[in-house]
């Protein structure tokens, strides 16, 4: 079956990364790709950059907006696929084939949602590996022991948002975390795992850049079990950060 893929990239002021994502969009093999920014009225050379590659682009919207998830619901409420794809304006994937391999095992596994693994490299220098998040298989009640999969390889069929609903935008930085909680944990869509590192982000996501952002990551994905109804093990949010530690050897 050939699925049809919206990716989805957000910006704002993204002009000197935001090339690399456009091209390793453009440059995969698998052809049946709606490709779609939402930028955020930048300011600097970000839609020079859009313009460039317009032709190429399905779709290219510039406005104002309320934020990262505000911008994302923007995206795929205006994706025609039957998959939806995140890839913000610091990622990028690895190699051509890996939309072709996502399409693969969403056929095969007969999925709702597939995740795969994923580099941190240097905002500089990106063939420098800063960690490596190997996602491993889940389990049922695996979210209790502090798992999640890294969002930008989170792939999931539009009809799944549609039916148990998008990002919330009462959440600043936990959004991501809120979501994957509800479709995952507690609407048990069928997930499947592939085993290969697709993607390379550079370092310095918004909820880790300071001790400030962490503890309100922390207090909002307290927040998420409790709007989903919900109750995490005592230690489910302390063993949550204390994961990633392994993934800088």
């Amino acid at each position: 079956m050939s699925l049809k893929v919206s990716i989805i990239t957000i910006t704002y002021n993204a002009e000197g990364t935001l090339e690399d994502t456009i091209q390793s969009v453009l440059n995969q093999s698998y052809n049946n790709i709606e490709y779609i920014i939402i930028d955020g009225k930048s300011t600097d050379g970000t839609m020079d950059i859009i313009s460039k590659y317009s032709e190429k682009i399905s779709k290219i919207v510039s406005e104002k907006d309320n934020g990262l998830y505000d911008a994302i619901n923007k995206g795929i409420n205006l994706a025609t696929g039957d998959v939806i794809a995140l890839l913000h304006a610091d990622d990028f994937y690895i190699h051509q084939d890996v939309i072709k391999e996502y399409v693969k095992t969403f056929n095969t596994d007969n999925a709702d949602a597939v995740y795969a693994n994923l580099y941190y490299v240097d905002s500089h220098s990106t063939d420098k590996i800063i960690r490596k998040w190997n996602s491993g298989k889940y389990k049922n009640g695996l979210f209790k022991w502090g798992w999640m999969p890294p969002h930008p390889t989170f792939i999931a069929k539009k009809s799944i948002y549609n039916r148990f609903g998008v990002y919330r935008l009462d959440y600043k930085t936990a959004a991501d975390y809120e979501c994957l909680l509800r479709l995952i944990h507690v609407n048990r869509i069928k997930l499947a795992y592939l085993d290969k590192y697709v993607i390379k982000m550079r370092v310095g996501g918004k909820s880790n850049e300071s001790v400030k952002n962490r503890l309100n990551a922390n207090i909002e994905d307290r927040k998420a079990w409790e709007d989903n109804y919900v109750k995490p093990y005592f230690f489910t949010l302390i063993l949550k950060p204390l994961r990633k530690i392994s993934q800088f050897f």
